[in-house]
């Protein structure tokens, strides 16, 4: 699984502000306000080539006994036994206060590794901004600007120092194939996942937030071995009242990340939600293959069902790639083709494309459609080869490659998939330019070329006058 890093610290120190960095967009508000981030909010980032998922939590304040502060530090706390490493950020600028020591005692008692970061140290001493904060009794503090940037890859580097780096020679095949169940509460995950298994192997009970943890159980099926994730369900924000059950979305959001083919279960009896498309979105990030799994199917009429499907072309149209099922949980039907459709994902992101396969299929690609012309000239490109799976990276070389446009882009992936009939996972594209040596020198011309060149001048003028 990827290692989180979870913030944790007073209201107003600028957890949002590095939450956004790490992450690299703006999911988090950020203001000068305290208190603006109450709800958890969770993404992804990389830093060279090891990959992390971080949680941004609300303000924690350690006397609060009750009330909305009372909550947030609750979810803070449970944020902290989710961590593999905790970021604990304090206010360089207001010095080390009352709040920030009965903190870092509660830190201290958890055993997890902590990192200090004294932020907002932008323009100031290093010695004497970090100097009030050895007295929390936490190692080296370190100054960081969240809004700057300073010192914040450093900081990252340090946390994930005892974590593995991606490998995209690591061969996965050895291993099962890993199936995460994934979707809202209360659409029949669990349910789902004892039709697979074939036994009632985890309680499946009409009632949302059955499931509180992600539970991985080894199967076999057709001859054929499996492990299956049964997660918790991902509601929305506003909705989820209980800590536990905020954080269980790590859990599950963690899972997929360790998945290799993700079922998103959505309920055919219900209209598809906007926390459907944020799951299947946070799927697609992922790069996970994916099945879409239509349950409660059993129950609804003509009407109703063609309802949905038309729901699901509206909402969920980027999952194109994605086979569509109807099945009913309850009473295992459309199982079968459902696990079908699994294997062919499964062998779609795992597979393996020889270089010139590769390129002869973009050179049939760009026979039927030419990349459009950019600034100066048309990008060229020259070949391509397999830069790793789950899912698949497919990287093409060539000249002026940095001016193809996103769509153009997208038309590249959907030719590779149908040329080598990828079914059921995203693919990816990485451009890589090679560079004029020349560009931008002036090359000097010899002796030679130089009365070459003035010799064609006189006669020039004397032909043309």
């Amino acid at each position: 699984m990827l290692p989180t890093l979870v913030l944790v610290g007073r209201p107003n120190v600028g957890k949002s502000t590095l939450f956004n960095r790490l992450t690299r967009s703006r999911d988090a508000l950020v203001a000068d306000q305290p208190g603006l981030t109450r709800d958890r909010h969770y993404g992804r980032g990389r830093v060279g080539t090891k990959p992390y998922l971080v949680v941004d939590t609300g303000g924690l304040e350690p006397v609060a006994k009750d009330g909305i502060l009372y909550e947030m530090a609750r979810q803070s706390r449970q944020a902290v036994d989710e961590a593999d490493v905790v970021l604990f950020i304090v206010d360089g600028r207001a010095g080390c206060t009352p709040q920030d020591t009965i903190i870092a005692e509660q830190l201290r008692k958890t055993g997890k590794p902590i990192l200090l970061l004294v932020n907002k140290a932008e323009g100031m001493q290093r010695m004497r901004v970090i100097a009030d904060f050895y007295e929390l009794g936490l190692g080296e503090p370190i100054p960081i600007s969240s809004a700057h940037g300073d010192n914040v890859n450093e900081v990252i580097e340090i946390a994930l120092e005892d974590f593995a780096p991606e490998s995209e020679e690591e061969d996965k095949e050895e291993h099962p194939p890993k199936l995460a169940i994934v979707g809202r509460p209360n659409v029949g995950k669990s349910t789902l996942v004892n039709a697979i298994l074939g036994e009632q192997r985890v309680i499946a009970f009409d009632q949302p937030g059955t499931t509180r943890d992600s539970i991985y159980i080894d199967f076999e099926r057709d001859g054929k071995q499996y492990t299956i994730i049964d997660t918790a369900g991902v509601r929305r924000r506003g909705k989820i009242d209980e800590a536990i059950e905020k954080f269980s979305v790590i859990k599950t959001m963690q899972a997929i990340e360790d998945a290799n083919v993700v079922v998103l279960v959505v309920d055919g009896a219900d209209q598809i939600t906007e926390q459907d498309a944020h799951v299947a979105d946070f799927v697609l990030q992922a790069g996970r293959a994916l099945v879409l799994a239509v349950n409660k199917w059993d129950g609804l009429d003509a009407h109703q069902r063609d309802m949905v499907k038309r729901d699901i072309e509206r909402k969920l149209h980027f999952l194109d790639f994605a086979k569509l099922h109807f099945i009913s949980a309850l009473n295992g039907t459309g199982i079968d083709k459902l696990l079908k459709s699994v294997d062919e994902a499964y062998a779609a992101a795992m597979i393996k494309l020889p270089t010139p396969k590769l390129t002869r299929a973009l050179m049939a690609a760009l026979e039927k459609q030419q990349p459009p012309k950019g600034a100066r000239f048309r990008p060229k490109m020259r070949y391509a080869h397999q830069g790793g799976s789950n899912p698949p990276l497919i990287i093409i070389h060539g000249s002026g490659l940095d001016d193809v446009p996103a769509s153009y882009q997208r038309y590249l992936e959907r030719a590779f998939c149908e040329m080598f009939r990828l079914q059921g996972t995203p693919l990816k594209i990485q451009f890589v330019s090679s560079k004029n040596p020349f560009e931008g020198k002036k090359r000097v011309l010899t002796e030679e070329e130089q009365r070459r060149a003035h010799r064609a001048r006189i006669i020039g003028r004397k032909r043309y006058g």
